[in-house]
């Protein structure tokens, strides 16, 4: 099930179970949650920050208090059934509220950072030159989905690596990379992403649609096209990005 972590069984860093910083600075360091901005306290104690949320959760004091907790797990914690209740609920409330930070103006700041320094990773696909990508979800509730990763060159959402595929989606929410592009615009690609185009022995077949197009208007997915080119997308207008969430290509 999505949401819940406990990656830090399967590391051997002991400094992971170490009670020397806070509980938001230990989630954010578990194994495959790179992903994450560590969430100012000040953001979290802030209740204008947490509307709606207190309902969803059947521990949520306990949960809100754990998050601001100023020591981390340690093992008798993580091996204690009472404990690991309220952790799933401080994960899923960290997430959301994580979601509504990074969409800040301090949130959005952070996560320049780690997209510039390429810690979301880059685009699986090799026609877009290893271009950086911006987590997503599909999903504005836990538990539905897992998190993605969308490409503003070819704006296409793709699955991550597989250390990621445990993180939910709705930790970053649906509408991340949109806000983020609009805030920083020239971090936009201004290259135009280049369509591969499929050959025989060298030769590029004229006229002729790809197999993929044309099995696209035989399954009536896309309108026939009477003058599309060999390599070319079925439609020439720029992809939606909200229209990319509908079906993450798998890498």
């Amino acid at each position: 099930m999505h949401g819940l972590s406990l990656s830090i069984d399967e590391s051997d860093d002991d400094e992971e179970l170490s009670g020397d910083s806070g509980w938001i600075p230990w989630f954010c360091g578990l194994k495959g949650h790179e992903l994450f901005a560590e969430v100012e306290e000040e953001y979290v104690r802030d209740n204008f920050n947490l509307y709606g949320l207190r309902g969803r959760f059947a521990f949520y004091d306990h949960a809100l208090e754990m998050i601001l907790s100023t020591e981390a797990p340690d093992e008798d914690d993580l091996a204690d059934t009472e404990f690991l209740e309220i952790y799933r609920d401080a994960t899923d409330l960290y997430g959301l509220i994580h979601a509504r930070y990074i969409v800040s103006p301090r949130g959005l700041q952070v996560m320049r950072e780690k997209y510039l320094k390429g810690t979301f990773g880059t685009c699986p696909r090799v026609l877009c030159d290893r271009q950086h990508v911006l987590p997503i979800g599909t999903a504005e509730d836990p538990r539905n989905a897992q998190v993605n990763i969308f490409c503003p060159k070819c704006e296409q959402v793709y699955s991550p690596k597989s250390k990621y595929k445990e993180l939910d989606g709705a930790y970053f929410g649906t509408s991340f990379p949109q806000i983020f592009l609009q805030s920083f615009p020239s971090l936009v690609p201004l290259e135009f992403t280049r369509a591969f185009v499929p050959r025989v022995f060298g030769f590029r077949l004229h006229k002729q649609k790809s197999l993929i197009t044309r099995k696209l208007e035989e399954e009536g997915v896309v309108p026939p096209q009477s003058s599309t080119r060999q390599g070319e997308r079925p439609s020439t207008a720029k992809n939606d990005m909200a229209g990319s969430l509908s079906a993450p290509c798998e890498i």
